[in-house]
């Protein structure tokens, strides 16, 4: 099935993940320019009336460069929605994303056929994250335009299954728009997401260790310094199991090698005094291709050249076994 064309204006085919605290609005205009899908979680956008203020201010400033712009125009930019029943602004974020029109949206923890129908309504599409096949049936029988594959190695709330597996299946039945997330760091892995079967790779760690990006330094820092030995995969700080960086659980005061686990039937935002992504930061078990804090221009701008040398070196190894 061929994209819809709200994709057309793609440099890369990477949808940049929603996370929270970090994604704000001047990294979600930063990825959109440099020509990948910028996105962040409505519920960062805190206060009355910052949601409507967030949403003018993308709106405008990426009008504003497409005018200046007209041969290389920004990429669409999503606002990601938690349709859990935790989530008490749900029904006021919606009504403002309506307002604005905005032209995807991302909805996590659960699938909600009023929701995706209200999307819809204003001809906008909705791309629902799953971390099984089954999820993903769900999600597209409710009514979900695309989905997210939350793979094993994916930063915050991450699933268990390899990317191979829960592409290959997901593959068998839906011929609709996929990202794939899982470790996803560098032009090789985008490469590899499109070999798997999915459109897009869905990239989240990376953009941390952007000068854009709302995120402490010591942060930044944690994911220029780390490898995937680095990150803990526990439901503690949530109910949901996520994947940390090591060194944020341990300056919490706690042992990251013996963590009790959490109640999966409530939500919290909570350990002691250590709060989940302030205090104990989100991260993917890519970030080893993560060398410097950069801005999302040089970043995007890495990918792009990775990207390319990739599909020249894929193309010389295919031909020893096409000559």
């Amino acid at each position: 099935m061929p994209l819809p064309p709200l994709f057309d204006r793609l440099r890369l085919p990477v949808i940049a993940s929603p996370m929270f605290i970090v994604s704000g609005p001047e990294l979600v205009i930063a990825q959109c320019k440099a020509g990948v899908v910028g996105s962040f979680p409505a519920l960062n956008a805190r206060g009355d009336g910052a949601l409507d203020a967030w949403l003018t201010r993308i709106q405008a400033e990426l009008a504003e460069h497409d005018a200046a712009h007209p041969d290389s125009p920004a990429a669409p930019f999503a606002v990601n929605l938690i349709v859990h029943k935790s989530n008490a602004r749900h029904e006021e974020d919606l009504a403002t994303i309506a307002r604005h029109k905005v032209p995807l949206v991302i909805t996590s923890l659960g699938a909600r056929t009023e929701v995706n129908e209200a999307v819809h309504g204003w001809g906008g599409l909705v791309l629902h994250d799953v971390t099984t096949n089954a999820f993903a049936h769900k999600a597209i029988e409710k009514g979900a335009d695309g989905l997210i594959l939350v793979a094993a190695g994916a930063g915050g709330h991450a699933g268990t299954l390899s990317p191979f597996a829960l592409c290959q299946e997901v593959r068998e039945w839906f011929d609709g728009p996929v990202a794939l997330s899982g470790a996803i760091a560098c032009g090789r892995s985008i490469l590899a997401a499109q070999a798997l079967g999915a459109d897009f790779a869905y990239i989240g760690s990376p953009w941390i260790a952007c000068e854009e990006a709302n995120a402490a330094p010591a942060y930044k820092q944690a994911i220029v310094a780390g490898t995937a030995d680095d990150i803990v995969y526990t439901n503690l700080f949530t109910g949901v199991h996520g994947n940390y960086l090591k060194p944020s659980i341990i300056a919490a005061g706690l042992d990251p090698d013996h963590l009790p686990a959490s109640d999966p039937s409530a939500m919290n935002f909570g350990a002691g005094s250590a709060k989940a992504w302030k205090d104990i930061w989100g991260s993917g078990q890519g970030i080893g291709a993560v060398h410097a804090v950069t801005s999302v221009a040089e970043r995007v701008a890495g990918l792009v050249g990775e990207y390319q040398q990739a599909k020249i070196s894929l193309a010389s190894v295919s031909s020893r076994f096409t000559s």
